[in-house]
């Protein structure tokens, strides 16, 4: 539930900023922009996928719907690189019917308070300084997102992207992941002089190599989907051929065993 950051409804009330990301744990997908994908390539498999009619790229973060394999039972975010979508949770730009944009927070969060954390509004009504960042990121943000649309429409134009099921070892066999797509590595090296020059002119070529280079970090889901099933499993108790408890494993060569620290 998101409502727009105004003083005459926010000035008496704090937030404080979050500390775990459940807020995330069911995003197969993210959204990413093209002034991060050379941050977001070294540690996240990334892709492009269909929104409407139009690509975007996206980090892949699971291999089944509703399912964020980088966010911790504990919620805690298991990646190298946090995407920028998530990073100013629980605030986000919100269009008015005029089309004029607001700032607005999500008031089901649990990070808007009464008394303790960070203010909104200082005494005289104009926006605190961390109000006053949130809202540069977010500005930022939508700014590269208009860039990174233009990106993928000169990419989709000259036939550089192409289907990607994705296959990925996962806890339980192979599972494949659907819908997604991936820059056209042959028909890149292809492209005759005059459409290579169109596509380098729009900012295309890095974010096509980054996509090509994150391809290395599809096995990090596979990874991660056996640690979390791992972790969520209850322990074995160990058992004797004959269906006893075997202790055996608590010595070797007669000294009990406690493993390094």
């Amino acid at each position: 539930a998101f409502h727009a950051v105004a003083p005459s409804t926010f000035a008496a009330k704090r937030w404080k900023r979050y500390t775990r990301y459940a807020f995330a744990v069911h995003d197969a997908l993210a959204p990413l922009v093209a002034h991060e994908l050379p941050r977001a390539a070294l540690h996240l498999p990334t892709a492009f996928a269909l929104q409407g009619e139009a690509f975007t790229p996206v980090a892949v973060l699971g291999i089944q719907p509703g399912q964020n394999l980088f966010v911790a039972p504990d919620g805690r975010w298991l990646g190298g690189y946090t995407p920028a979508a998530y990073r100013a949770h629980p605030f986000a730009l919100a269009s008015l019917p005029d089309g004029q944009q607001v700032l607005a927070f999500d008031e089901a969060s649990g990070l808007l308070t009464e008394a303790d954390g960070e203010p909104f509004f200082y005494a005289d009504g104009t926006p605190a300084q961390g109000v006053k960042d949130v809202l540069a990121f977010l500005t930022q943000v939508q700014a590269n997102r208009a860039h990174t649309d233009r990106i993928c429409q000169v990419l989709a134009e000259h036939a550089l992207l192409q289907p990607w099921p994705i296959t990925v070892q996962g806890d339980g066999g192979e599972r494949m992941v659907q819908g997604l797509h991936r820059i056209d590595e042959a028909a890149l090296n292809a492209l005759p002089a005059d459409a290579l020059k169109a596509v380098q002119q729009a900012g295309a070529l890095p974010v096509a190599y980054c996509q090509l280079l994150s391809v290395q970090h599809l096995p990090r889901l596979g990874e991660l989907a056996l640690a979390q099933r791992k972790a969520a499993a209850p322990p074995r108790v160990p058992t004797t051929p004959a269906g006893e408890l075997d202790l055996s494993f608590l010595s070797q060569n007669g000294t009990l065993n406690l493993g390094g620290l």
